[in-house]
């Protein structure tokens, strides 16, 4: 199973980014795949979560309006759109998969995980 994860980099402040997250190796239709992010010297966080099989998303109360969770079914890919980016998102961002059952805001039911990539946001 491999997420492959790819799209951040530098941005200012107030611009754009859309990272992509490629899902291989097994069948994910009744999973949650979800974007979390770790700052330096900061617990890994929440961002955004879909479950495959519904139309439901799931966003951390403040990133909601500028963040938006997507897919492409046919390419299985998951994307993360982040619109109006502050220094205060500068991160490592992960995508991950968690089996059904589990709450898409908890890091801990994440089966599987990407290998992160980083964005950074300058002021």
């Amino acid at each position: 199973v491999q997420l492959q994860a790819s799209g951040g980099g530098l941005v200012q402040a107030g611009g754009s980014l859309r990272l992509s997250c490629a899902a291989s190796g097994r069948t994910f239709s009744a999973y949650v795949m979800g974007w979390f992010r770790q700052a330096p010297g900061k617990e890994r966080e929440f961002v955004a979560a879909f479950r495959w099989s519904s139309t439901n998303t799931y966003y951390a109360d403040s990133l909601k309006g500028r963040f938006t969770i997507s897919r492409d079914n046919a390419k299985s890919t998951v994307y993360l759109q982040m619109n109006s980016l502050k220094p205060e998102d500068t991160a490592v961002y992960y995508c991950a998969a968690a089996p059904p059952g589990y709450s898409a805001q908890y890091a801990g039911g994440y089966r599987y995980w990407g290998q992160g990539t980083l964005v950074t946001v300058s002021s």
